[in-house]
Parts: structure tokens; C-alpha cells; sequence
């Protein structure tokens, strides 16, 4: 499939509801007010039924496929992302732990003929979703392994409480759950320069209680979920019945050539590349948050 190629988003998607191709036609430009709306006052935005009822089943069948590459491995983390030992006060939010039980299918493991992994390469729909952020152009991640990445959650596993590194995350729904897996968050709870602790300590601590300052969704398969992660603490409740549950996240960034982080990379993946160790040394940061 070429990058470029409109044909793939009239047939996979749903058009007729997100008229991603004409950018200078009224329904598109109303689309993207209202996805400007929902990104600032909720954080979230979804993006119903994204992908066409008609390629449901296959989309969960190559999530399936793929599956059993997931990347698996239960460990104690924080919030943060951090070591466990970091150097931080002993009433700091990080020094709260959970269980990360999910695991990632990676990029390199993801056949190219995915619907996911054609609709991730497709550059229409890369400049349709810098649109929605209000940003003039996003690039597609250079990172090998964690560009395009299938999430798989096994039933009686969640994904805890953490932040993303990217203002932005893209993600899209290719397996439900019997039932649980709801995606959580509380909006903008902190921002650069303030990380808002005392806030976030409590809504660990209620765990996967109700709480006035967290958001609860549930998606269905093809929904397409645009989120502002990098200031929102979110996770995704615990997986319950028979199924698994599996969701496409789409990497996106302001600059070109951005490669993952050498110790995000081993939680997620179990494994690094040469790539990476060379982001590392060359690493730039873009504001003072702890992770």
C-alpha cells in the first residue's frame, strides 16, 4: 500500500462519518472543530466505529494472530515510571507501586499487511490527526519496535496508573474484553512545572474506585481514541471474563527520527536495539516532568 494512498482510508474507514480526505471541505473542517472541543475541555476524544462495522472481525483476527508475540512480564512499577529507588521523598507519589501485567506486541512483529500497520504508515491520516491536535505536522515515530504497538491485556490484568511521554496518544480498539478493561483518566491533573501531587496520590491510592476526577470509558472495536496523555494520569481497569483485550497505539511526535528511551523500552518490549542505545546518549528533554 502506498503511504499516500486515499483508496485505503474509503475502504477500511469509515468516510462517510469522518471525511478525512477533502481537508478543505466543510465536513471535515466541522469534524475537526468538534474534535478540537472534546480534546480541550475532556482531554479525549472518540472517534466511533473509526474503522467500518464490515472489517470488525478482521481486525480483531490479525490482533489475534499476532497475540502470542506479545512481550510479557509482571513487575512492581510507579506511576512515574521511574526506578523504585529513585531518590524522592518517602510520601511521593512514585513511592506508590502497582503491578504492570499487560503486554506489547512490537512494531517490527506487526505484519505490514495489518490494517493496523497500513492505516499507522498512511500519512493522510498522520496530517488528518495533526489536524485534530492543532499541531502543523506529526511525524511517525522512527522508533523499530515502538512506532505501532499492539497491546494485549489477559484476563484478570489492567494497565496500571502511568503518564505518556508524548502530549498526545492515538489508539485504536481491535479485541473488547468480556467486560472491564475501561479506559480511566483524570484530565490535565498536572501540567510543566507542577506535577500536582497531592491530587494524584489520592487518586492512586482509591485505585479502581468511582472518583469525581477520573473519566470512564468504554470503547467498542474500531474506535478510534485520541488522548492527551502527558498531563493526564490514566490506566485501563482490570480485564474480566474470557477475552483478551487488545488495542493499536499509534506513535506520533513534533520532530523526526525520535526513538524510545532505553529503560521504556525493556519494560515495554523486554528487548532493545542498537537504535535505542543511541537515542539515549543523544537524548534531548523538552520540560522538567519526572518521567
Amino acid at each position: 500500500m502506498k503511504e499516500n494512498d486515499p483508496l485505503f482510508l474509503e475502504q477500511f474507514t469509515n468516510s462517510s462519518e469522518y471525511p478525512l480526505l477533502n481537508h478543505e471541505s466543510n465536513a471535515y473542517k466541522d469534524l475537526i472543530k468538534k474534535l478540537h472541543s472534546e480534546l480541550e475541555e475532556k482531554g479525549c476524544a472518540v472517534l466511533k466505529s473509526f474503522i467500518k462495522t464490515k472489517w470488525h472481525k478482521k481486525i480483531e483476527k490479525e490482533g489475534e494472530q499476532v497475540a502470542p508475540h506479545a512481550y510479557y512480564k509482571q513487575e512492581t512499577v510507579n506511576a512515574y515510571n521511574v526506578p523504585l529507588n529513585a531518590d524522592l521523598p518517602e510520601d511521593h507519589p512514585a513511592k506508590i507501586t502497582m503491578q504492570r501485567e499487560n503486554a506489547f506486541v512490537a512494531r517490527d512483529l506487526i505484519p505490514q499487511t495489518n490494517i493496523i500497520h497500513q492505516l499507522y504508515e498512511n500519512n493522510l491520516f498522520t496530517r488528518f490527526l495533526a489536524d485534530c491536535f492543532q499541531y502543523e505536522k506529526f511525524y511517525q515515530l522512527a522508533d523499530p519496535l515502538a512506532g505501532l504497538c499492539l497491546n494485549v491485556l489477559n484476563p484478570g490484568c489492567s494497565h496500571p496508573w502511568h503518564y505518556d511521554i508524548n502530549e498526545f496518544t492515538v489508539s485504536l480498539l481491535t479485541k473488547k474484553s468480556t467486560s472491564g478493561g475501561n479506559f480511566r483518566y483524570s484530565p490535565a491533573i498536572r501540567s510543566p512545572g507542577n506535577e500536582n501531587l497531592a491530587a494524584v496520590k489520592q487518586i492512586l491510592l482509591n485505585g479502581d474506585a468511582p472518583h469525581p476526577e477520573v473519566n470512564d470509558i468504554s470503547l467498542e472495536v474500531g474506535d478510534l481514541q485520541l488522548f492527551k496523555g502527558r498531563y493526564s494520569l490514566h490506566h485501563v481497569s482490570p480485564v474480566q471474563g474470557e477475552s483478551q483485550r487488545h488495542t493499536a497505539i499509534f506513535a506520533y511526535t513534533l520532530e523526526p527520527s525520535v526513538i524510545g528511551g532505553v529503560e521504556r523500552t525493556k519494560q515495554l518490549f523486554g528487548r532493545t536495539l542498537p537504535a535505542h542505545e543511541k537515542a539515549e546518549r543523544e537524548k534531548v528533554r523538552t520540560d522538567e516532568l519526572l518521567d
